[in-house]
């Protein structure tokens, strides 16, 4: 071994120990928001999460939670852990990569590296690595259990093996790197398929090696080649494979008469013949390129078959089966991620464009009867004539959509875009806002983290910024120093290596830009996405590593030493790496946040006994997945996601017992909610029913499928309708007596029946099942809803509703003027007070970012405001003190910013006689209102929905303080409003 290897390998090491300490200490210690709840518990009982799956990525998670030893609030950190163990080996590879490109940079062979050399290629790996360990988005997904950090290590091992076998003479040994490297690309599906976009790229270091004489046009062909491939595996081998054996099973299940999956074992016999006897073949006759060629086939499909997990866990139905993939028609839907829809990416409609047809695509089968039957087929719409355009960058007709997109091209309403307006969107918000923002977070500086939140440039050190964006901890200015050394690296390659630059510029292009290109990003988005673009963050650190190099060629006028130079400039680029890993320590620090789970038990807490829960996205529901499947909490709770319920394969679990909870009381058939059955359930009212309608009588016509209810679509098949925009449900009301459900003071309100008016809208199939369920129920269960869903989810019926905590119960009971449901305080405090969870949001030290400081938070303290509301309404003004001071106490100002739902407590402890408290809250908030409005006038680019709150929180407390004849502290904040009232032209009055 050469004293470089064994520098090399121990420098590499280190730096792998550098980084994963810093993972391990700034790790999740439970499942945080969004998809990660559902991975971990997914991984731990091996269930089958949202398409298209990560079932590699499962299989490592559910090793890892045995580490817990039983400890179910451990299994979270474990399997957390593989992605702390995951960025760590990346980390160690790019080290790897970055010194193995840089000796080609240098020009030397092994044995004639001197001193100088070693130590700047150390540098330079060492520099690159760093960067990359302390870079904003590769740290983000590094310490929770989601799957980006093992995607990103296999896409450094790749790109390392690749490299690795360029530098290989021995032609066997170096087609065992090619297999390898096909292995590790099938090992890879089974995480994520970002991965893939690297083959193209890494199709041009196969040619530079094979034609020492590379021209233009040969360049081309190879990198064509390369996007061959991947097409190959993107669609030939991933859904391809099973959809052949699809059409095999349903040729020898229909047509041959034979028993399910007999074509399936057929295809598979078949296939894996002819591949072994492809293989021996081109062995014998020694056809190398032949049998290279099939042997990574070969070694893609073992990677590949990981996916094996996902139809073998269906088939045993999990309480998590997302789109139950448990037959071979089935899973090829759910590698397609078929329930997500498409988006056009180079001609399709715009968001204008209106469908005039709609034909029949492909069929869509279900078992029956021993045989696969078609029960509806895929539909595709048929648009005006001319309204499909090239490159179609604006076509989501989401809700609110249409009006982004006018905003921000400046189109009329109605006005079709051009491929001005699509290029003028793709480069100004989906390559600009959505791409190089997240860039310039890396290597140049964040603003904060809020939504949408802009960059940080060097002269911004110097502006004065309002103290909530000065004091939060994602407020990290690097001042630009990873970007320039970056570019000295892209400088430094472009005289030395053309070849290789060539070859990561595609790289960088391809896991960026192209990935935008190819997403296609709608106008606006739930969350942040700069963890999909990681890819090209990586390759831009090497190219930091490499700027190393660049600054010792510059220190070469004035060091005339080798070694000393290499020194000096390794020290000078490791300010670089350190000034990342130093800033942003304190934002991805994740050490004692608990309240992703902590948020989700005290939803389900928020519950009585044996009920169901209606919850709508992912982080209303995920993070209960996951202290229901892995710690066992609240399991008797049935939790009912409405963006799921609109699915058939979804009602079906709701329809099964799982754990303490029973089925869920659905009277409908299959045949009532099948895919495209009642997807919309059409508002037509029909005058003999105007004045209402029974809704069990209703349900009973829509399982009957009854004409008297029904319309043809334009396909021929026929739909269920509303018939009217009022509904009513007979009540038992002496059995409702002996239940012992209502508070004895709202008896009274107790009548034979509930009527309400749900709307003269269109029902989604997700409200029918919910209509179903109530009308079933007989009010036997509890039923929630959950407090942090969009109004609409509420059928109308909030008058009917008893806030206990987090979420509405509704009962047969209607307060005049409720119209946001009416509080049982006596249940709600108990909850608020005895039953829920706060850990560590008290801790001015724990990292909370704006995912955390919104829902989860607004929900807790809106809970309190209406508890202590309803206390003080109740005379019991002890107890309104208590959960008060409770709300301050566990959330408060230092730790979780007041908002604008805290400006409403001010009128509330003055009520409570805290006059003192009150004004200190409404000085703290004034102030911050007053900065933030003075900022945004010097910052016209500032978001405005920030000065609307900032404006409301000043109107509230001016109202407040008049209310309590606070009279100079009301003059006071008075001046502070008016003064930005007109300069923001938001509000009219005198905020009185």
């Amino acid at each position: 071994m050469t004293r470089f290897n064994r520098s090399n390998n121990l420098t590499g090491w280190i730096v792998f120990a550098i980084a994963f300490l810093t993972y391990a200490l700034t790790v999740e210690r439970t499942a945080s928001f969004w998809d990660c709840g559902e991975f971990i518990a997914c991984a731990f009982k091996l269930q089958v999460p949202h398409p298209p799956g990560a079932p590699f990525f499962l299989l490592i998670g559910r090793l890892f939670s045995m580490f817990a030893f039983g400890d179910l609030t451990n299994v979270a950190y474990w399997v957390n852990m593989v992605s702390v163990l995951s960025s760590a080996f990346t980390i160690l590879f790019l080290f790897w990569t970055i010194t193995l490109l840089s000796r080609k940079l240098i020009g030397k062979n092994d044995e004639e590296l001197t001193q100088g050399d070693i130590i700047l290629l150390m540098g330079s790996g060492v520099v690159g690595a760093l960067a990359y360990t302390w870079s904003d988005s590769f740290w983000f997904s590094a310490v929770e259990a989601e799957v980006y950090g093992m995607s990103s290590f296999f896409t450094a091992i790749v790109i390392w093996a690749v490299f690795k076998w360029e530098r290989i003479e021995d032609p066997a040994a170096e087609n065992r790197w090619l297999i390898f490297t096909a292995y590790l690309v099938g090992l890879s599906i089974g995480v994520h398929l970002l991965n893939l976009v690297t083959i193209p790229a890494l199709a041009l270091v196969y040619y530079f090696k094979k034609y020492p004489k590379p021209t233009v046009s040969g360049g081309i062909v190879a990198f064509v080649g390369g996007l061959v491939i991947l097409a190959i595996i993107n669609s030939g081998i991933i859904p391809g494979l099973p959809s052949m054996a699809g059409k095999f099973e349903i040729f020898f299940v229909n047509t041959l008469g034979l028993p399910f999956k007999s074509g399936v074992i057929f295809f598979i016999i078949l296939f894996l013949g002819s591949l072994i006897w492809g293989i021996i073949y081109s062995q014998k006759k020694a056809k190398v390129l032949l049998n290279t060629g099939l042997l990574s086939l070969a070694f893609i499909l073992v990677g590949y078959a990981c996916y094996l997990m996902v139809l073998v866990r269906a088939e045993y139905n999990p309480p998590i089966n997302e789109n139950n993939p448990n037959d071979v028609l089935s899973f090829v839907s759910y590698l397609k991620r078929e329930q997500y829809g498409s988006r056009p990416l180079l001609f399709g409609p715009s968001f204008v464009s209106r469908p005039i047809n709609q034909k029949r695509g492909a069929p869509m089968y279900r078992k029956q009867d021993g045989k696969y039957t078609i029960y509806d087929y895929r539909p595709e719409y048929e648009y005006e004539p001319g309204s499909s355009m090239l490159l179609p960058r604006m076509y989501s007709t989401q809700g609110g959509h249409p009006q982004l997109y006018q905003q921000m091209t400046g189109l009329a309403e109605g006005q079709k875009p051009t491929m001005g307006n699509n290029l003028q969107f793709m480069f100004s918000y989906q390559i600009g806002h959505m791409y190089w923002r997240y860039f310039l977070w890396n290597f140049v500086g964040r603003e904060s983290d809020e939504e949408g939140a802009g960059n940080l440039l060097p002269w911004d050190a110097f502006k004065k910024f309002p103290s909530i964006i000065e004091n939060n901890k994602a407020h990290d200015n690097f001042f630009m120093l990873p970007f320039i050394l970056g570019l000295f690296g892209i400088v430094v390659m472009y005289f030395r290596r053309q070849r290789d630059l060539l070859v990561l510029g595609l790289l960088f292009f391809l896991t960026g830009v192209a990935l935008v290109i190819y997403l296609n990003s709608p106008p606006t988005e739930p969350r942040e996405r700069d963890y999909i673009y990681v890819g090209s963050f990586y390759i831009f650190c090497m190219w930091i590593g490499f700027g190393v190099i660049a600054l010792a060629d510059g220190l070469n006028k004035f060091v005339k030493s080798a070694t000393t130079r290499a020194g000096v400039a390794t020290g000078l680029s490791l300010i670089v790496p350190v000034i990342m890993g130093a800033k942003g320590w304190d934002n991805h620090n994740r050490n004692h946040r608990y309240h992703s789970v902590d948020f989700a038990k005290n939803l389900l807490n928020s519950c009585a006994p044996n009920a169901i829960l209606f919850t709508g996205g992912d982080n209303d529901t995920f993070p209960l997945w996951y202290v229901q499947e892995v710690e066992g909490f609240r399991t008797d709770v049935r939790v009912c996601n409405l963006s799921l319920l609109g699915t058939d394969w979804y009602i079906d679990q709701m329809k099964r017992k799982t754990y303490l909870s029973e089925a869920l009381p659905i009277s409908l058939d299959k045949n009532n909610y099948a895919f495209g059955k009642n997807d919309i359930v059409p508002f037509y009212e029909i005058p003999s029913v105007k004045d209402g309608i029974n809704l069990k009588e209703y349900m009973g016509l829509v399982k009957q499928e009854n004409k008297a209810i029904q319309v043809p679509l334009t396909s021929g098949d026929m739909t269920s309708i509303l018939p009217s925009s009022v509904l009513f449900l007979p009540v038992d009301t002496e059995a409702i007596k002996k239940m012992n459900i209502i508070k004895s003071d709202l008896l009274p309100y107790l009548s034979d029946s509930i009527s309400w008016t749900v709307g003269k809208g269109d029902l989604y199939k997700s409200d029918l099942m919910m209509l179903d369920m109530i009308a079933t129920n007989d009010w036997k269960r509890p039923i929630y809803f959950s407090s942090t869903l969009g109004g609409s989810s509420y059928l109308n019926l909030k008058e009917y509703m008893q806030l206990e905590g987090y979420a509405y119960r509704l009962l047969p009971v209607k307060v005049p003027g409720a119209t946001d449901g009416y509080v049982n305080s006596t249940v709600m405090y108990d909850n608020l007070m005895n039953k829920m969870f706060w850990r560590d949001l008290d801790n001015p030290n724990t990292y909370y970012d704006n995912t955390y400081l919104g829902s989860p938070i607004f929900t807790a303290r809106i809970a309190f405001l209406r508890l202590t509301g309803q206390l003080i309404a109740d005379g019991k003004v002890e107890e309104a003190k208590k959960a008060m001071n409770k709300a301050l106490s566990v959330m408060p100002d230092k730790s979780i910013p007041y908002d604008q739902i805290s400006s409403n407590f001010i009128g509330t402890l003055f009520d409570l006689g805290e006059t003192k408290k009150a004004l200190e809250i409404a000085e703290t908030m004034a102030s911050r209102s007053d900065e933030n409005l003075t900022w945004s006038k010097e910052n016209p680019t500032t978001k405005r929905r920030d000065s609307q709150v900032d404006l409301y929180i000043l109107q509230t407390i001016v109202h407040e303080c008049r209310e309590a004849k606070q009279e100079v502290a009301a003059k006071k904040y008075e001046a502070i409003f008016q003064k930005h009232l007109a300069a923001f032209n938001m509000y009219g009055g005198s905020g009185q």
